[in-house]
């Protein structure tokens, strides 16, 4: 094969063939693949590493719930050996357990009016401190600061003194002439004094709702208020929508948080879940059987009652999702 080199005026130069014959296509040979033997190496260093977080799942996690599987089957007290009874505990839960059904229905108003309320309150602080200003980041430590605080015992023991009658809430109420009594001793209101205490927690989602809004392109704006949307509009047709896949994040994480929610029913009721079995939620319940009746085979199968029930709302929530939650870039 005769190859000839031409030079252009730039200096470069050019390789071409003169005798017009094409030779075989030159193919591209494949990147070099790790041996075996490095691969198996790599895996189990990886395996190494990963070794502490698989051990505190199968021995902190999966054993513990395998575990409360099988006792749920059973009569158990903590003190002698459990006795396989089959499925006496969940007939006698769903039958005969008059507290049980009234725990239920009290944790189901709970999570009812206290979701909403606390994503309200999340949302609406997050849009105020999505303004630019002074301070911004003082603000959302000072509103973020209750999330830390919340789950404590030392603030529900001061929620229940500021509630409790004669305390400063009663005290401010018959200031301004509304004479309601102590909350917490109050059958109708005591309730109340949870749901509360768990609006004023609302900093976790407040600061997950504000990293949303900072994502919501400001073009969209700007658009909608060129075609005349106002505020109101400019919220109901751009933010909402852009915001909905944080929403939905929230409204899942809220709702299994309330539906777990323990600590402030215990200290407010002094564990007995009074007054009337108003603040009766059903962890407070499954503690009582458990560690008060002693009852723990009756209690793990209420723990898992409670996963089945909470799992089904999330997989609905999900399934609503695809009417509701829009992302960028989707078409509808």
């Amino acid at each position: 094969m005769t190859r000839s080199a031409f030079t252009d005026a730039t200096g470069t130069s050019d390789t071409s063939d003169t005798s017009g014959a094409a030779g075989p296509p030159v193919r591209d040979s494949p990147p070099p693949t790790a041996a075996p033997g490095r691969r198996r190496r790599g895996q189990g260093v990886a395996y190494l590493f990963l070794s502490p977080w698989i051990a505190g799942a199968a021995l902190l996690t999966i054993g513990p719930m395998v575990a409360s599987l099988y006792l749920s089957f059973t009569d158990y007290d903590l003190f002698s050996a459990p006795n396989w009874i089959g499925v006496d505990n969940y007939a006698t839960m769903f039958g005969g357990d008059e507290r049980f059904w009234h725990a239920a229905w009290v944790t189901t108003k709970y999570v009812l009016i206290s979701v909403p309320i606390k994503l309200g309150l999340a949302l609406a602080v997050a849009l105020l401190l999505n303004r630019p200003r002074r301070g911004a980041g003082l603000y959302r430590s000072a509103f973020y600061a209750p999330s830390l605080l919340g789950a404590s015992v030392s603030v529900a023991l001061a929620w229940r003194a500021l509630f409790s009658t004669g305390g400063t809430v009663d005290e401010g109420l018959a200031a301004v002439g509304i004479d309601t009594g102590g909350w917490v001793d109050q059958p109708q209101y005591a309730l109340l004094t949870l749901v509360a205490l768990a609006a004023w927690q609302f900093g976790a989602p407040m600061v997950i709702f504000l990293a949303g809004l900072k994502q919501v392109p400001k073009e969209l704006y700007e658009a909608a208020a060129i075609d005349g949307a106002g505020q109101g509009r400019r919220f109901l047709s751009v933010t909402l929508p852009m915001l909905s896949p944080v929403i939905l994040f929230n409204l899942v994480l809220e709702t299994i948080h309330a539906f777990q929610a323990f600590t402030g029913a215990f200290v407010v009721s002094s564990g007995r879940g009074g007054p009337s079995d108003s603040t009766l939620l059903y962890p407070l319940y499954l503690y009582q059987r458990g560690f008060t009746d002693f009852r723990m085979g009756y209690a793990s199968a209420m723990a898992w009652v409670l996963l089945a029930v909470v799992a089904v709302l999330t997989a609905l929530v999900f399934r609503s999702a695809r009417r509701w939650v829009f992302y960028a870039g989707e078409n509808r």
